[in-house]
């Protein structure tokens, strides 16, 4: 078979073969999730009619709880009951007129011994035994049961309730209920395509959701409903009926023909289209093409495997000699690229180490440069001084152990905990030991999310370039006294929340150093750049880096000659 014959077959497969799939799968997942829709549907449907059913139970109960209440205080009935043949005679209708003013179908009164003392929905009733109805309505779950009972017309069905109160220390139960006719069976379906049948103990069967042979014949859902027959005339027994709910599947079967025959159509038409586009496509289209064009779409800086290798010696042969010289020259480069870039990212992490280490080691110095000038001149002191200071020996030896963990794990490690922030600057002032530092506190300052040593090193950063500023200055200045050499203040303050922007926590370091010139201050936070002999050039960067990780922001005023001033602001916790 010819290469022209095999793309030809190729092409023509490649348009029929999904469409086919995609239609099949179409049609099968369109059957799936409508029946399962449909069984969803019905079982919420269901749910509902079985929640109204309770709603319309709950009233009828509603309805019987005011009538006990207006019964254990009437007078008259309490005289009925006592005896009295006038207040007796009212109480024979006293059902009747109770059930035309509550809307009730059914309704009679019992005594304890199970004698009607007054039926609304059959008269003839009156003075009757029936102690089996409250018994099997007590026994039933919330004494609620569907019940037959006679009326002077054709008996009725009714959802019924028992109600037992209490009158000058006599029990009575009070039976209520409201009319379950067809029409009210079929309005609780909310939608006309269901159906809705209450089938009683000896009616014909209606289909059950195991009589159903297959899904696609219709939606069954069922509940039952306890049920007493008072009109049958055998013994009184509680009994079942159900409440069955139909949908039938009728629309996805005419939904799937309507799909079979569109596909039918969409295939017979994609065969007529695809037939002669596959001959166009065979005649100009060439597999070594198709092969180059996917080598080559799939090259990129992180992937460069690709070989275009090849025996020929034509024009396509020419391509890939030349695609594959490419490739080699890429990969080659790209070694180089990734060996620079590793050498400068260690280099990188061994300098912001050695600065952060400096930083940690200068509280250290200061205290041993301390103690030996006491040592020197006051050696009587010295234990007291080392008791003094050993809590700054303690806290930078902590601070330093915390980097060595943290870049054991090669990265700082930004836990976030609420920080006193006014406790870290007091720590680092006192640490730090120079006069020219000093700080204004705002008491009752909130706390911030910040993780301590994140804190510690932004802040002795900043601190700690202000005192250089100094010392910068007072050598260009040497000749004016030590008192003119100026001073550094830390101060902290609240920011208020205003509109969208939620409350802060300012920190103001400000010195009156030699300050930077515009030029200085546009590089300052560049990494590796400096002013100082013996600098890093990553102070500031790190400074800068470590307050967006807190979600803060960094703000510099500064003037030649007269001073810096750094703003933080933090987010409380």
């Amino acid at each position: 078979m010819s290469f022209r014959t095999r793309l030809f077959v190729a092409i023509l497969s490649a348009i029929l073969v999904p469409l086919i799939l995609v239609a099949f799968g179409i049609r099968h997942e369109m059957e799936r999730r409508l029946s399962a829709e449909y069984q969803q549907r019905v079982q919420a449907l269901a749910a509902i009619m079985q929640s109204d059913l309770v709603r319309e139970s709950r009233t009828v109960a509603d309805r019987l709880d005011a009538l006990t209440a207006v019964l254990s205080n009437d007078n008259q009935f309490r005289l009925a009951t006592q005896g009295d043949q006038a207040a007796r005679r009212q109480l024979f209708d006293y059902a009747g007129d109770a059930m035309r003013l509550t809307g009730l179908s059914m309704l009679q009164l019992e005594d304890s011994a199970g004698r009607i003392l007054s039926s609304g929905h059959f008269r003839n009733a009156f003075d009757q035994l029936e102690p089996e109805l409250p018994a099997l309505l007590a026994a039933i779950h919330d004494s609620t049961a569907l019940i037959r009972v006679s009326t002077p017309d054709i008996p009725i069905l009714a959802l019924a309730r028992l109600k037992s109160f209490q009158v000058g220390g006599r029990a009575f139960a009070l039976i209520g209920g409201v009319a379950m006719d067809s029409a009210t069976v079929r309005s609780l379906a909310r939608d006309p395509s269901l159906s809705v049948e209450l089938v009683l103990p000896g009616d014909k069967q209606a289909p059950s959701a195991a009589s159903v042979s297959a899904p696609s014949e219709a939606v069954v859902r069922e509940f039952s409903l306890p049920y007493l027959d008072l009109v049958d005339g055998t013994a009184l027994r509680a009994d079942t009926a159900r409440i069955v709910v139909t949908q039938s599947l009728a629309t996805l079967q005419s939904l799937r023909h309507s799909v079979d025959l569109w596909f039918v159509v969409a295939l017979g038409l994609a065969s007529v289209l695809a037939v002669p586009g596959a001959i166009l496509l065979s005649r100009r289209i060439s597999r070594p093409l198709q092969e180059l064009a996917a080598k080559t779409a799939a090259i990129d800086l992180d992937r460069l495997d690709q070989e275009f290798v090849t025996d020929r010696t034509d024009e396509i042969g020419t391509l890939s000699t030349g695609l594959d010289a490419m490739t080699t020259r890429l990969r080659s480069g790209m070694q180089r690229l990734r060996e620079a870039e590793r050498r400068a990212t260690v280099g990188d992490l061994s300098r912001q180490i050695n600065h952060d280490i400096k930083n940690g080691l200068i509280p250290i110095r200061n205290v041993v440069r301390h103690l030996s000038d006491v040592a020197r001149t006051e050696p009587a002191t010295l234990p007291t001084v080392f008791g003094e200071r050993v809590g700054t020996l303690d806290s930078s030896i902590e601070y330093l152990d915390t980097l060595a963990r943290n870049y054991a794990k090669l990265s700082p490690d930004l836990g976030r905990q609420p920080s006193d922030l006014n406790r870290v600057i007091t720590d680092l002032v006192r640490e730090i030991g120079s006069e020219r530092v000093e700080s204004r506190l705002e008491k009752n300052l909130p706390t911030v999310r910040a993780d301590p040593v994140v804190l510690r090193r932004i802040l002795e950063n900043l601190i700690g370039n202000a005192v250089e500023s100094l010392e910068t200055k007072s050598r260009v200045e040497s000749r004016e006294s030590r008192d003119t050499l100026g001073s550094v203040s830390v101060s902290t303050e609240l920011n208020l929340s205003s509109g969208e922007h939620p409350a802060t926590v300012r920190v103001t370091v400000a010195d009156t150093g030699k300050g930077m010139t515009k030029a200085e201050l546009d590089r300052a936070f560049d990494d590796f750049y400096t002013t100082k002999e013996t600098g890093t050039g990553l102070g500031l960067s790190i400074v800068r880096r470590l307050i967006m990780d807190l979600g803060g922001s960094l703000r510099v005023e500064t003037e030649p000659g007269k001073g810096t001033t750094m703003r933080v602001e933090l987010p409380t916790a």
